[in-house]
């Protein structure tokens, strides 16, 4: 039976609004912190109180300002596909999952406006049915929601064009305060940076307006070499290439390719591969540019197969680590930040200290407009201490880590240093939003303590 906040709660919303049972609560609490050994004996028994099931605004605004008066904890939820414990409650109180908020309100003329709990994948048949596509989304695309993406993740397929989420990759959001009368908040341009990838801290996004591009024709290849060097320095080649367009450059060294079970047949044992998603008629550059780094096209799923069957795009970024997991599960990972001029001397200087010990794996992107290796290097687990000194390594040889062995949120996100912090004092006095995940100083009543490596 629900005492406390809770039985006024019920009261508030009813049956179908406040999920109690253990078994609600427990999966609603989880997100995919478990590809991290060092996060998941640490969350594994963090549970809500309650979840929190709002379908429109008007019910969000009452259990916000329900948890206000209360001063209870509030962590919001999309798809839970998240890797650092985003979506995990620290301090128990209230799960909001935001997945019944889910209609497309506006879908032509190069934009889509969104409620945040729609999915990337309805979104995307949707957009393409009406001759538009996704610009950015992530590996896991089918499941995540286009809040979840906004405010969990940076980048994902399509990147190596469009960029990250900051590069103009949201246009708008609704945003609502922690308050005792929550305030609806219209947010635009540079004011976005304190909302997206900020883990639902600084306020609740509930709707959204992205870009959208006209829809391609795409095509899919395993592009092999010998060596990984070929492999990246065709993959950047290709990537610069404004004649060719693209949505997926992602090379990798031998053996990951072999975690892959469902397509293991497409690549040659022992060989560097690179996984493209290029338009639809490029076979022939694609092969022209391969022999000029001494690869050749291993394995083609034309256009008219596209998306009929498991595609490349489910291989890689952080399905990359996905698959090997399931091949191996004392692997882990990392998220790095390579040198574009230096990529070649850190990724030997790498391989020279860790051999197999660390696998690496790359995603050409476009970060503020510069054309960057971005890596997610898989690392065979032996210890936390051993992994804080693989990442010492890299960047004492100047490769940026994006720690995702922590569930603290760097100050700042990719605007103003402190600005993040700043926007959660004004939006959030008590500290209620997700507390916890964001290094700053407390607001008004915060009691919760960073942790993790910050």
């Amino acid at each position: 039976m629900a005492i406390g906040w809770e039985k006024d709660m019920l009261d508030l919303v009813g049956d179908e609004g406040l999920l109690l049972d253990a078994g609600s609560r427990t999966r609603l609490s989880k997100d995919y912190y478990w590809y991290s050994p060092v996060l998941e004996p640490k969350l594994r028994e963090k549970l809500a109180d309650g979840v929190a099931l709002p379908s429109t605004e008007e019910e969000l605004v009452k259990v916000l300002s329900f948890a206000y008066r209360r001063s209870i904890p509030v962590t919001v939820r999309g798809a839970g596909t998240g890797n650092y414990g985003q979506a995990v409650p620290l301090q128990g109180g209230l799960v909001i999952d935001l997945s019944r908020m889910d209609r497309i309100l506006e879908l032509g003329g190069g934009t889509a406006r969104v409620q945040c709990g729609v999915k990337l994948g309805t979104l995307e048949r949707r957009a393409r049915e009406a001759g538009w596509e996704l610009r950015i989304y992530p590996s896991t695309f089918m499941k995540a929601t286009v809040g979840g993406f906004v405010c969990g993740g940076s980048g994902g397929i399509g990147s190596v064009t469009w960029g990250n989420l900051w590069d103009g990759n949201v246009l708008e959001a609704v945003v609502y305060t922690m308050e005792a009368e929550p305030r609806r908040l219209v947010v635009r341009e540079r004011e976005l940076y304190d909302y997206i990838h900020n883990y639902g801290t600084t306020g609740i996004v509930t709707e959204l307006v992205i870009p959208l591009a006209p829809r391609t024709e795409w095509m899919q290849s395993v592009v092999q070499f010998p060596e990984l060097a070929g492999a990246v320095q065709f993959g950047e080649t290709l990537a610069a290439d404004g004649s060719i367009a693209k949505r997926l450059v992602s090379p990798m060294e031998w053996p990951i390719p072999a975690y892959f079970t469902p397509i293991v047949s497409r690549f040659q044992p022992g060989e560097a591969a690179v996984l493209l998603e290029t338009a639809d008629g490029t076979s022939e550059a694609i092969r022209r540019l391969a022999e000029d780094f001494g690869g050749r096209i291993g394995h083609a799923t034309e256009a008219a197969e596209y998306r009929k069957s498991i595609g490349l795009s489910d291989f890689t970024w952080n399905h990359t680590t996905l698959w090997a997991l399931k091949s191996d599960p004392g692997i882990t990972y990392l998220q790095a930040g390579f040198s574009p001029a230096d990529y070649l001397e850190q990724i030997r200087m790498i391989k020279a200290a860790f051999g197999s010990e660390v696998l690496l794996h790359f995603e050409w992107i476009r970060s503020g407009g510069v054309l960057t290796p971005s890596s997610l290097p898989l690392v065979h687990y032996r210890s936390e201490e051993r992994l804080y000194e693989i990442i010492a390594f890299f960047e004492q040889h100047g490769v940026r880590i994006y720690d995702p062995h922590t569930w603290v949120l760097a100050d700042g996100g990719r605007g103003e240093a402190g600005s993040m912090s700043r926007r959660k004092r004004l939006n959030d006095p008590r500290g209620l939003l997700n507390p916890g995940k964001l290094t700053a100083a407390p607001a008004e009543g915060e009691g919760g303590a960073a942790h993790g490596h910050g």
